[in-house]
């Protein structure tokens, strides 16, 4: 099982010592069987609303990781109707390969019904970052890192949040770290990013009424 760029990635940034650890719109459970396999918590827990991808999954850990020393569940449900109540410990909520504008909604509905839980959110949008950022300024959240990853011609901001702010850097909305580079490739990636941002931002304006100017001027701070 090789996991893509984009979720080798995602898989490189959990580092913290959670105990439950919530692959969510998991698909066929590649990512989480590579944080199970290298015990990255106590407890991994498959999510996916398909109920098709749920049974599969769970035939293949069963098969592969019958005696795991971390213990794995599968759920068959809404992101937002997570039941992070019913078990204790830290928590990790990894959400990729979606839309930002229901990543919004997945993020709002769990931090109404779980505000007095630390949480931290592993993210990476398909698109809509900048609104995606916008809400987690809203609701107070706290960066602990972000990258930018290219993969297969397409270009993806992976943020690693926490529900509260304490001891935490605030979170940009167009990003900080995502635009520093050491290498030349990475500099490239960069460029090519901020360039295709910009251009869909001057594209979405002059389709519509809708005034972007500040959203294309935050992005132009990073030329």
């Amino acid at each position: 099982m090789k996991l893509s760029k984009r979720l080798q990635h995602i898989e490189q940034m959990v580092t913290a010592d959670y105990s439950h650890i919530w692959d969510c719109c998991c698909d066929h459970g590649f990512l989480g069987a590579s944080l199970l396999s290298r015990q990255a918590a106590k407890n991994i827990h498959f999510v996916d609303i398909v109920p098709e991808l749920i049974t599969t999954i769970e035939s293949k850990l069963q098969q592969f990781y019958p005696h795991s020393l971390s213990d794995w569940k599968t759920h068959c449900l809404d992101v937002a109707k997570l039941p992070l109540q019913q078990y204790q410990g830290k928590h990790l909520v990894i959400i990729a390969g979606i839309g930002g504008d229901l990543m919004i909604k997945f993020i709002n509905d769990l931090y109404q019904k779980h505000h007095k839980m630390n949480i931290d959110f592993l993210l990476c949008p398909v698109n809509q970052q900048f609104a995606l950022r916008e809400k987690l300024i809203a609701l107070k959240f706290g960066l602990k890192n972000e990258i930018l990853v290219e993969d297969n011609r397409r270009y993806y901001e992976i943020i690693l949040v926490s529900s509260t702010s304490d001891a935490n850097r605030t979170i940009s909305p167009v990003g900080h770290d995502i635009w520093q580079s050491v290498t030349a490739e990475q500099a490239s990636v960069v460029k090519q990013y901020l360039d295709k941002t910009l251009k869909h931002y001057n594209r979405v304006q002059q389709g519509s009424a809708k005034h972007l100017d500040y959203i294309i001027s935050a992005y132009n701070s990073k030329v």
